[in-house]
């Protein structure tokens, strides 16, 4: 069989399974075969797959339709243009979490611009998970001293071998333990960012079969109102941060007055929230003090 004929079938495949933008989700797969761009398949519909490379094709479409996520069965995921290795260990970053980054790229370039060197920043990823964030930092802003702190050792792994993949390891330290307290005291921070876990736990179990069954729920669990970590971070984490420091959290879909409360109570300012591309309210970014 071509690839145009392979491509077909599976579309129609997964578009009886009820997936989204099958054509693309079959071309990235046969991409992920061939180990090439997808683009480059538009070069080769005439291209017959051997007997090798149709079978795996058929496995990794069956995986798909099973509603195992793409990128576990491609292994990585692109965030902000950055491949991260990705595994049930680690959540599948999501464009939401990409605006977080990018905020926060753009705090610290205030701190530090190109024209005038000055003392390194300092990060704290708090629940780094696949370590997204922290080495997105790291890669954008090269001056930074970057810490990321996840509860999970699992996941601390699959950020070390991110890390190293982008040749900034020796930028980031890592930290294992269940928050504030795995860090060494001395520690003060420019920015401390976080996209905790902030589904309620009883909503768990109506997510997406992607998520629900492949994702981590340590990294979705915010507890019955999905504001357990939340309130870590407003009462706990203002003695983290140098005196022109600020938080920036990801807030789950309706989630911005309650976090807001919880901060303005703690003695925080709530500088401001920005929406995604969706409308909604989601990156809420705060500093200590009046």
């Amino acid at each position: 069989m071509t690839a145009l004929e392979v491509i077909q079938r599976g579309s129609e495949f997964l578009a009886r399974k009820g997936l989204d933008s099958p054509r693309l989700q079959v071309e990235l797969l046969l991409a992920h075969v061939w180990q090439m761009p997808r683009m480059k398949l538009y070069l080769n519909f005439d291209r017959t797959l051997t007997e090798v490379e149709l079978e795996a094709l058929r496995c990794f479409v069956k995986r798909r339709g099973e509603r195992e996520p793409l990128q576990h069965i491609l292994g990585s995921a692109s965030f902000c243009g950055i491949e991260i290795l990705v595994n049930r260990d680690v959540l599948v970053p999501r464009p939401e979490t990409e605006l977080l980054a990018e905020r926060a790229s753009r705090f610290l370039a205030t701190l530090q611009p190109a024209s005038c060197p000055a003392q390194p920043t300092t990060v704290l990823d708090f629940g780094t998970g696949s370590g997204c964030i922290a080495i997105m930092l790291a890669v954008k802003s090269p001056t930074a001293h970057v810490r990321a702190l996840d509860i999970s050792e699992p996941a601390l792994k699959v950020a070390r071998q991110n890390a190293e993949c982008r040749q900034v390891a020796d930028r980031i330290q890592f930290y294992h333990g269940d928050g504030f307290a795995a860090l060494p005291d001395d520690l003060r921070f420019d920015l401390i960012v976080s996209n905790p876990p902030y589904i309620l736990t009883g909503e768990i179990k109506k997510l997406q079969t992607e998520v629900r069954d492949y994702d981590p729920h340590v990294a979705l669990d915010g507890g019955a109102d999905g504001l357990e970590v939340y309130r870590r971070l407003s009462g706990e984490a203002r003695s983290w941060l140098k005196p022109e420091g600020r938080l920036m959290v990801e807030l789950g879909d309706g989630q911005r007055a309650a976090v807001n409360d919880l901060f303005t109570g703690a003695g925080w300012t709530v500088e401001g929230v920005e929406r995604d591309d969706n409308g909604h309210e989601r990156i809420l970014i705060a500093r200590a003090g009046v």
